[in-house]
């Protein structure tokens, strides 16, 4: 299946319209491992696309993290930023680069996960939590390598 395809079931799916306008939209937002900003899908899409305007990608992305399709993720100065990846990950964010990268730790999620519980909380059913960790790269002009 490809993504314009996949894009078209999952919005069939969450009880939206399957416009080309959409489908695109999720479609690159899915596909980026960048936590593109509202801006980036834009100017990704209008490649293709050149009638869609910003205020279209803003308002349909509102849509998208409202109906469980994306993530939104914070970034510097409240800057909104989309993930594609629905599963249970945390990020990194390089606050002088502005990446922001997703991270997985088992032995993280169950230290907290135990914590959490531990912690004895009443009235919550906790289902999933993401941990957003800030730093600086030491030297932008390498990658971040987790071991």
């Amino acid at each position: 299946m490809n993504t314009l395809e996949s894009a078209r079931e999952k919005l069939v799916q969450a009880g939206l319209k399957a416009t080309q306008q959409r489908m695109v939209i999720l479609a690159t937002v899915q596909a980026s491992k960048a936590h593109p900003s509202a801006e980036h899908v834009h100017e990704s899409v209008r490649v293709n696309n050149p009638s869609i305007s910003l205020g279209t990608v803003y308002s349909t992305l509102d849509t998208f993290v409202e109906k469980g399709l994306i993530q939104m993720v914070l970034a510097k100065n409240g800057i909104k930023r989309y993930d594609g990846r629905l599963d249970n990950h945390n990020h990194i964010h390089c606050v002088n680069t502005n990446e922001i990268l997703d991270f997985e730790d088992l032995e993280l999620n169950e230290l907290v996960m135990d914590f959490l519980r531990r912690k004895k909380i009443e009235n919550l059913d906790i289902r999933k939590f993401s941990l957003h960790i800030q730093g600086e790269k030491v030297d932008v002009k390498k990658n971040i390598k987790i071991h």
